[in-house]
Parts: C-alpha cells; structure tokens; sequence
C-alpha cells in the first residue's frame, strides 16, 4: 500500500497538465509538491519589470482551455499567472498541491514496486526536515527554467548595493535615480532592460553576447475580438492555428531545418538586422549588438523597445568582460570602474548542473539518472520515460522541447501519459517500463535529425546557448517539427513498453 497513487513534483503548467490527464484517467489520489508558495511556475516565481510571454498568448496556452479574454497579443505576467490559477480552480488542482515542499530525492524500491519520495520544508519551523513518501508512479515537471544561474564573478559577494536576481526580483527596492547595472543580455533582459532604463539616473548593461531581437507585433485585443474568441471559439482556434504555422514556419524550421531552409535561417537574421538598424542610431552600438553567430543557436526574442533603449544618453552597453566586482561597483579588464547603486542579475538559468534533473533520482539497480545522463548521454524515449526507471515519467526531458510555445510539448507529453495510462489500466498492470531497445532507437533517430539543425550546421560556437549541455550537446529540442511529434505520440508501438 502507498501514500499516493502518483506523485508529482512541480506545480507550474507542465505538473497541472499532467494532473489534468490523470484525473480524467480516474486517478483521485495525486500529490503534487511545489517548492514555492503557490502554483504557476515561472509565472509565479517571474514577476520583474516589464516580464511578458513572447509567443502569443492564443498559442501559449492549453487548446484545450483557450481564455478568450487574453489583454494582449503577447500576454504579460500577471495575465498568465491568473490563467493558471483557472485551470488549478477549474480542473480541481489546488487540493491535491502542497506549497513549499522541496523535493530531496526518490527511489525506486524493486520489492515493494513503488517510489520512495523524500522531501523537506523550505521555510518554518520544520524547514529541512525530512518527510517519505511512497507513490506507485512519481512524474517530475520541475520545468527547464527553474534553477537561476548566478554569476562566477569575482567579489560578487562583496558589493555593498543591492543584488537582484530576475527571478528572485524584490518589488520593494526603489530604483527610481540609481545608478543600475544590468549582468546578461538574455530574453529576459530584453523585457526589463527597458523599463528600468526609464527610472535609473544611469544604467550600464554588460553584455557578453549579444541576442537576435525581431520585431514584436504586439497590440492590446480589442473588447469585441474578445467577444467574439468567446462566442465563437472556432475563431481563436483559427488564430491560435495561424500563429502556430507562422511560428513553425519561420522560426521552427529555419532553426531545425537549417540545412534545407537556411534562405529562412537567414530571413530570420536578415529581419533582425534591419531591426536594429531602424532602432539604433550609433554605428559601433550596432555592432556591438549584432551577433556573430547563426540565428537559433541561442534562443531569439522579440522587442520593439530594446534596442532604443541605447539611444538614451543615461544608457551605456559595455562589452568589455568584467573583471571583478567592488564593494561599490563593477571593474571591468580594461581596468575602468563604474559605480553601481543596484546590481540586476539577468543570468538566465542553470540547466545542465542540477535541472536534469532537478533532485536525485535512483532507479533500478541503484543507477542515479542526473549522474547517468551526465556520463553517457542524455536520452529519454519519446522525451517522456527512460529505461531503467519504471513508472517514472519525467517531463523536462532530453529531446522533449517541441515548437517555441512549451504549450506544444506540454499537450504532446499529456497524450503519452494518457496512452501509457489507459493500457496500463487495459491490462491491468501495476507497472511499465519502456525497452532499452526503443529508447535507443529514438535516440539515434534525434541524433541523425540533430544534423539538419543549425546547432550541427550552423556557427553557434559563441552563442554560449542554454540549449548546449555542459559536454557542449544540444539536446533540449526535439529536432522535429511540432506536427511530427504530435503524429509520433499517437504511433509509437505501446508495446515498446513493458507492462508489470
């Protein structure tokens, strides 16, 4: 007998949609932990200045519960922190979460045939005392942006201002007149960058590499459009359709399909460029903000804002690597010091030291999944479940990220489950395991497919990219285009696994 029939860790939209499958499979006894206070993952724990989804909202977000009543094209923060706290209510999720529980680890127990949970408190009185847990089948769905990276910087410790993570923002500190510097020129500085240009006295980005930005056609949804998504939904699924195809089109396939599409590969480039240089006025300052590698080695964004932003007297791009923080400022190696009020730290997110995953997980025979993917490679069937860990499904996978909506991996992933759950119902198992046959066969097919994208093809040696493992692999994406993983899902041979 188990605590729980599954337990899930991690309560932001890949965990709900996971839920919501199980739910309609007539499981009832679900645990999922959540590390933080409340529900919606990044958009909970995200809520810095300016912080926006940058695909639109009618494909960012489930098709099967499209919210008519989206404020904006590309919805901002607190529009997709409400839309998870919908599905939680309307899909019955909030009794089954618990808030503020870290996962410490799980094991596969092979006699008793189910999981070993361990998790603590992360704050109050019992903070970092161990609680077990059992469950036949345990999912993870800690999300691919969920570890903040901080800077390897001398004497970070030291500055005396204050230190702010993008992901740890503190709406309590003033910034109106500071002396800011901005570390990190990702997808989410592009979003803040402008916004807190408007209220320091001067602001310095340090740059290390520049970002491909094009043109963000964002616009607030009028009421009537509103109406009509509402009473005729048909019309939000034709938008939501069109949006996908121009996403897949243009962007998907010019990064996946480098090498038969690099005319799109290098439209997309193309595009940027006139961008930034309808945008900024000072030659050098164009330069220094042009990359130097492919487009999609490195995540792209959209901004209409950014790149005015350095037109601003007040806004300085420095490129000059730094050499060490003071307890006042920032050095930079040319020897240069600038005084610094608040330090931004818009770093990104560490992937590959501790997200895959994101707590120990021990399988058959004592094998340890971090240290295994670490080792030998990272491999996941169908980005879905790997040999060796029964009744595992772990949903930030290798080879799992589909399209650029997650919205698209999510449903796709939620289709496995419901296939794998129904014969496992059918037959009436107590256990699955996919063969290490099949999960070698997918492998080998995403890496034969890795060699049309821009990652193998491409100039991505500088881009310095999330998507490449620490060993320097690109494994996050599925090198497929979303239709293909959608046709895939409803194909693979359920016998690949072995039921128990």
């Amino acid at each position: 007998m188990t605590d729980h029939d599954v337990i899930i860790v991690g309560a932001g939209f890949g965990g709900m949609g996971a839920a919501i499958t199980l739910k309609k499979q007539g499981f009832e006894d679900l645990l999922i932990i959540e590390r933080e206070d409340d529900l919606g993952g990044t958009w909970h724990v995200n809520h810095y200045p300016g912080l926006a989804v940058d695909i639109a909202s009618v494909t960012y977000s489930y098709s099967f519960e499209p919210n008519p009543y989206w404020k904006n094209w590309f919805a901002r923060g607190p529009e997709l922190k409400a839309y998870a706290e919908h599905v939680a209510d309307k899909y019955d999720l909030r009794r089954h979460m618990e808030f503020g529980i870290s996962a410490e680890g799980a094991r596969w127990d092979e006699e008793a045939q189910h999981w070993v949970v361990t998790s603590s408190p992360v704050a109050g009185p019992g903070q970092g005392q161990p609680t077990i847990r059992t469950a036949k089948h345990l999912m993870t769905a800690t999300g691919f942006l969920s570890q903040p990276r901080l800077p390897d910087i001398d004497g970070v410790d030291t500055f005396a201002g204050t230190v702010i993570h993008t992901a740890q923002w503190d709406d309590s500190v003033a910034l109106e007149g500071k002396r800011i510097a901005v570390i990190g020129t990702g997808a989410t500085a592009v979003q803040l960058i402008p916004q807190i240009a408007q209220l320091a006295s001067a602001l310095t980005v340090y740059q290390r590499t520049p970002i491909w930005v094009t043109p963000k056609n964002d616009f607030k949804i009028p009421g009537p459009v509103q109406t009509l998504f509402a009473t005729q939904p048909w019309t939000q699924r034709v938008a939501r359709a069109a949006n996908s195809a121009w996403l897949e089109g243009m962007m998907v396939t010019a990064v996946l399909h480098y090498k038969q599409a690099k005319f799109l590969n290098a439209g997309a480039a193309a595009l940027a460029k006139a961008h930034l240089r309808r945008q900024v006025h000072d030659p050098e300052t164009r330069r220094k903000l042009t990359p130097d590698y492919s487009f999609g080695c490195k995540r792209p964004t959209f901004s209409n804002d950014y790149y005015p932003t350095f037109n601003a007297d007040h806004v300085t791009l420095e490129t000059t690597p730094i050499a060490r923080i003071t307890p006042s400022g920032i050095v930079t190696s040319d020897g240069q010091e600038t005084p610094v009020d608040v330090l931004v730290l818009a770093t990104g997110f560490n992937l590959w030291d501790t997200n895959f995953p994101a707590f120990e997980i021990i399988g058959r025979e004592g094998r340890d999944l971090g240290k295994s993917w670490r080792q030998h490679g990272y491999h996941a069937f169908e980005g879905v479940t790997v040999p060796g860990f029964p009744n595992f499904i772990s949903l930030n996978s290798p080879y799992s990220y589909s399209g650029l909506s997650y919205f698209m991996t999510i449903e796709v992933q939620m289709r496995h489950i419901e296939r794998l759950f129904s014969e496992l119902n059918k037959r009436d198992a107590e256990t699955f395991e996919v063969s290490e046959t099949a999960d070698r066969a997918f492998l080998d097919q995403m890496l034969e497919r890795m060699d049309d994208t821009v990652f193998l093809q491409g100039s991505c040696s500088t881009a310095r990219s999330y998507y490449y493992t620490n060993e320097g692999d690109a494994v996050l994406l599925r090198p497929t285009s979303s239709g293909s993983a959608r046709k895939a899902v409803e194909e693979f041979d359920i016998d690949e696994y072995a039921f128990g």
